[in-house]
């Protein structure tokens, strides 16, 4: 049987990048086998329809025909459950640059025995992000834990705000509208990179209540100012960007499921865009900024929760529209970055028996000129990936200087 894929889905197809995403799980003790995860991933996601989809060309002209996920009749991870020997870092860097292989469901999981030294070993799902969005790689990896969540009954669909037609206009010409994107260096100097680098946990919490006044600072507040930080610290104010005073955007994810779809598999995701302050040099009036920005976060996604019956319907009938939203939405200079926090609530799972330390989200790589950021909690432990097509180990720069950022204001906090 073959469907055709959601707007959403499509858009994600059509960027003509490799769209890998993924989440690593770091355990302590030996790694279990890639059999043992076999198992495990049989048991657990056989029933899953969305684990089971192959993604099929258009069947005509791609401007007048989308994609279609076509369901297989039998499950069989035996392909797509592998073992690497390589570091984290580097096999999570091959991973974004590549394009998972078609032909069979878009997904792979990997056991990684040397993943970090120290004694820990990872399990990394990797999913191209037309099948998986960032809150479905969470879900289907929960549920290979040992005791995973139990899933929860759908809630009554709540009301949908009326959303007037001056909003949508607003908010489609801020998204489109271009922007800065980041210096990426000479010509021929331009490489993809990955940094992952661990926050002291003493660090966020004195950076979380750093304000004086208000309730304290999120994990998404404090990624996106402190990133403001790291640019300006990277690359001086904007005056002094190849493209002058311009304003430089960020997007942030806003999960559209509501208690109805709250574990659809799939894309459900928007992403809205906001300025970052990197013009503000007090690191505290960056961070009030931007709690001023995502408070408007929920109004700004009734306004997309509104448009995508009418995208979805216009991508349907028309194709090449899908296609050149898409081509358009991941050029520098429109999307430079994403920023995405989350915190990992499960942090007494476990997995064959050996307990969970820490988890690592894995952005995609984007063209270059750009940057995208993924701030993890796991109980204690915090994790920051930054996966950058820029100068070569500037992912490495970025992530250093937003820790730097993290840090500095809440030094006299500390103690």
């Amino acid at each position: 049987m073959r469907t055709r894929l959601s707007v959403l889905d499509e858009g994600h197809v059509r960027t003509g990048l490799p769209e890998t995403i993924g989440l690593a799980a770091l355990f302590s003790g030996p790694p279990p086998s890639p059999a043992e995860m076999r198992s495990r991933v049989a048991d657990r996601w056989s029933g899953l329809d969305r684990m089971n989809l192959v993604l099929r060309p258009p069947a005509g002209p791609g401007a007048l025909t989308g994609h279609r996920w076509e369901h297989l009749r039998a499950f069989d991870p035996t392909a797509h459950v592998t073992a690497d020997d390589q570091a984290l870092e580097p096999l999570l860097a091959t991973a974004v640059g590549q394009r998972l292989p078609a032909g069979r469901p878009l997904w792979r999981l990997v056991v990684a025995p040397n993943a970090v030294p120290g004694g820990e070993h990872a399990v990394v799902l990797l999913a191209h992000h037309a099948l998986l969005d960032g809150r479905s790689l969470e879900g289907v990896f929960r549920l290979l834990m040992d005791d995973p969540p139990p899933r929860r009954r759908p809630a009554t669909t709540p009301t949908r705000p009326a959303v007037p037609p001056a909003a949508l206009w607003r908010e489609l010409r801020g998204s489109c509208a271009r922007a800065q994107s980041l210096p990426p260096g000479a010509p021929g100097e331009v490489a993809p990179s990955l940094a992952v680098l661990g926050i002291d946990p003493q660090v966020m919490r004195a950076a979380r209540r750093r304000l004086a006044e208000g309730r304290g600072a999120t994990l998404n507040e404090l990624l996106v100012s402190s990133f403001a930080g790291a640019l300006r610290a990277c690359y001086g104010p904007l005056r002094a960007w190849p493209a002058g005073p311009v304003r430089f955007h960020a997007t942030v994810p806003v999960d559209l499921r509501d208690g109805h779809t709250a574990h659809r598999l799939g894309n459900a995701a928007t992403t809205v865009r906001v300025p970052l302050p990197v013009d503000t040099e007090c690191p505290d009036d960056r961070l009030r900024t931007v709690q001023g920005l995502m408070a408007a976060l929920p109004r700004r996604a009734d306004v997309h929760r509104a448009a995508l019956p009418v995208l979805e319907s216009a991508g349907r009938l028309l194709p090449w529209l899908t296609h050149a939203m898409a081509r358009h939405g991941v050029r520098a200079d429109v999307t430079a970055s994403g920023c995405t926090a989350f915190k990992w609530r499960d942090v007494t799972a476990s997995l064959y028996g050996r307990r969970l330390t820490r988890i690592i989200a894995v952005p995609k790589l984007s063209p270059p000129g750009t940057a995208n950021l993924c701030l993890v909690q796991t109980g204690d432990a915090y994790a920051l990936t930054v996966v950058g097509h820029l100068r070569p180990n500037a992912a490495t720069a970025l992530a250093r200087a937003t820790a730097r950022d993290l840090a500095e204001p809440a030094a006299a906090t500390v103690g």
